[in-house]
């Protein structure tokens, strides 16, 4: 048989083999720790700080807590805007189950409308699961009472103090202060996000838009702990408190502003009463209005649709934005242009027959008066509105002096006053027309310019800001609502100060005075007669009657029930005449006449600013007493008291 033979180990061949194995495999380990710690060192001491930070996200989060917005007020500290508490209806969706079910059940006890659904799914989107989400706004103390009987039957659902925008004044002050509304899209692309973390609310009309750096305030946050599905563990880690907007105080006085609205008895028009000194808008008046508490947490459906379809258009603000045929207020300008560019003469006459005719053109322009007047002088002209001398004006001048000079008084441009969206109107002009219509410039519509008919559109502000400026002997300043601000708790008023005049547009001195003469003529004797009967000052004034629609033309039909009544009537006027302290002006989009419509309005304006303005007088003349009479100029106790006077603001009337 074959004998098998074991092969011989070679012990020391196999032992080196294992030996480089066994290196070749410890290497291999080495490197890998190696690796490993290079991995560590580049994570834990390389990027260190990055990771921790990613890390901290993941735990804490930081919550933006949204400032409180700052208060605004009146002249006299009346509050025209608030934040004051306010109840909701929250719903946690995780908790709730069944939505739709929950919705008719608890709709037996609260009620939800469409628009509270729709506004819940839209805000639903923005939040997690376990988040609340607001479904009712504004409970009344009889629907909490109701829920918190049945609150057991609710689950997820619960009754939520917040803080919301409120306007206690309501329709008075809505096109002035405007309004705040909820965050939407194209907010958010012209809002710093930072700046506007937390924040629900934005504004969006008015002072609220026009103001809303000062308003807002500057956000702050809070550090929680949360776990992996973001949820809150605990109390906050850290908290930086907001900081409050500032409080605003406007020069608008409440209560003239109040007056104001009552004289309109509802027409249709605006009014602005301004002091000519230094450009403070006192009162700002459009009827219709309507009320801007509808808007801070969205208006429903029905209530929008009733303001859209109202047919006095109560959106719609008139002080910027509404277009008005300025009329005969336009004279005393047109004089004072003729006066400054030397083609008239205070003494100058013109002979008024009833009609003017331009010369080789057989068209009639008429005056009001069937026969005419005489010949008249500018005072005459302007006290009893006679237009054949502002026609003979006005050609003579030609439209491109004509336009050049008024424009000077802000005609044809925004005011530039503090709020949003305001109209410039139109200035006739040769540019104007070739530019709106293609179309050159005739002599005729120079005529008519004269009187303020034609291509004239003003806004009740635009104009109320040249009155201003002729009252102030042709110093113009730009209109404005702001007076003062508070910036924080426990600080001082701030006096805002504005009043930045600019060089006078009236060179000649005499002319200013034979206007003048002319406008004090006006309610002495002329058009408006007997308005300032019993009132203590001289009243300077003009009437307005801008014709719309002839008595044939039955689309006078949509702004007034009487062809009467077809007509844009106007007035305008400023007192004391020789030292101006307010300037009016009154637009109403229907009536008879400036001075039977309009003229009534002013003159009650003028009767609620009176008691404020005489106090205030009779203030500064004690005080000018004290003075002379007081502790010597440069004492500790005159300089503090003259501080005082200055920094705050005036007090209303009782």
């Amino acid at each position: 048989m074959p004998t098998s033979f074991k092969p011989i180990k070679e012990n020391r061949h196999e032992y080196a083999l294992f030996r480089r194995r066994a290196l070749a495999g410890f290497l291999i380990i080495v490197l890998c720790l190696a690796a490993l710690a290079a991995r560590f060192h580049f994570l834990q001491i390389v990027r260190h700080e990055e990771f921790s930070t990613r890390s901290d996200a993941n735990r804490v989060l930081t919550r933006p807590l949204a400032p409180a917005r700052g208060l605004i007020y009146d002249r006299n500290g009346l509050l025209l805007a608030e934040n004051v508490a306010a109840f909701r209806l929250e719903v946690t969706p995780e908790q709730a189950g069944d939505l739709p079910r929950l919705f008719e059940t608890l709709g037996r006890i609260v009620p939800i409308g469409e628009d509270d659904v729709a506004r819940f799914n839209v805000l639903r989107k923005g939040k997690r699961s376990y988040q609340g989400v607001p479904l009712r706004l504004k409970l009344s103390e009889e629907e909490i009472a109701r829920f918190s009987i049945n609150r057991w039957a609710f689950p997820g659902v619960e009754v939520v103090p917040y803080l919301t925008r409120s306007y206690p004044l309501g329709a008075e002050f809505a096109h002035t202060v405007g309004y705040v509304g909820r965050i939407d899209n194209d907010d958010l692309a012209r809002l710093d996000k930072d700046d506007y973390a937390g924040t629900t609310h934005v504004g969006k009309t008015g002072i609220e838009r026009f103001y809303e750096d000062r308003l807002h305030g500057e956000p702050g946050y809070e550090k929680i702990e949360v776990n992996a599905d973001h949820r809150p563990i605990g109390e906050p880690l850290a908290r930086v408190a907001p900081k409050p907007g500032e409080n605003l105080y406007l020069t608008i006085d409440a209560h003239l502003q109040e007056a104001t609205e009552a004289a309109f008895g509802g027409r249709a028009g605006a009014a602005v009463a301004i002091d000519p000194r230094n450009g403070e808008i006192l009162a700002m008046v459009g009827v219709p209005s309507y009320d801007p508490n509808l808007f801070v947490n969205g208006i429903s459906r029905a209530d929008y649709a009733a303001l859209l379809e109202a047919p006095n258009k109560p959106l719609l603000n008139r002080l910027l934005r509404g277009n008005y045929t300025p009329g005969s207020t336009m004279k005393p300008f047109v004089a004072l242009a003729g006066l400054e560019l030397g083609l008239r003469k205070p003494s100058d006459t013109v002979l008024s027959t009833g009609e003017f005719f331009i010369p080789g053109q057989s068209r009639a322009y008429r005056d009001d008066v069937r026969g005419g007047f005489g010949r008249v002088d500018l005072q005459q002209a302007i006290s009893r509105s006679v237009n054949t001398y502002f026609y003979s004006l006005a050609l003579d001048m030609g439209i491109d002096r004509f336009s050049g000079y008024l424009g000077k008084f802000g005609f044809g441009r925004p005011t530039g006053i503090d709020l949003v969206g305001e109209g410039g109107g139109v200035l006739p002009s040769r540019e104007w027309k070739r530019g709106r219509y293609k179309q050159p410039w005739f002599p005729g519509e120079t005529v008519i310019a004269g009187i303020g008919q034609g291509y004239w559109v003003v806004t009740p502000l635009q104009l109320a800001n040249a009155l201003a400026t002729l009252a102030n002997r042709g110093v113009p300043h730009v209109p404005h609502l702001l007076r003062a601000v508070v910036s924080g708790i426990d600080r001082p008023l701030e006096m805002v100060d504005k009043a930045r005049p600019l060089p006078s547009v009236i060179h000649n001195p005499a002319d200013w005075r034979a206007v003048l003469d002319g406008m004090i003529g006006v309610v002495a004797s002329g058009t408006a007669r007997g308005l300032g009967e019993g009132f203590p000052y001289v009243i300077a004034g003009k009437t307005g009657t801008a014709e719309r629609f002839s008595r044939t033309d039955e689309t006078w039909t949509s702004i007034s029930a009487s062809p009467i009544e077809r007509h844009q009537v106007l007035f305008e006027c400023f007192t004391p005449a020789e030292e101006p302290r307010i300037a009016v002006i009154v637009a109403l989009e229907a009536g008879r006449s400036g001075a039977s419509d309009a003229a009534p309005i002013a003159r009650k304006i003028l009767d609620a600013w009176l008691p404020g303005d005489q106090e205030q007088q009779s203030r500064l003349g004690a005080a000018a007493t004290s003075v002379e009479s007081g502790p010597a100029p440069d004492s500790p106790a005159r300089k503090s008291a003259t501080t005082a006077d200055l920094r705050q603001p005036a007090q209303a009337a009782p």
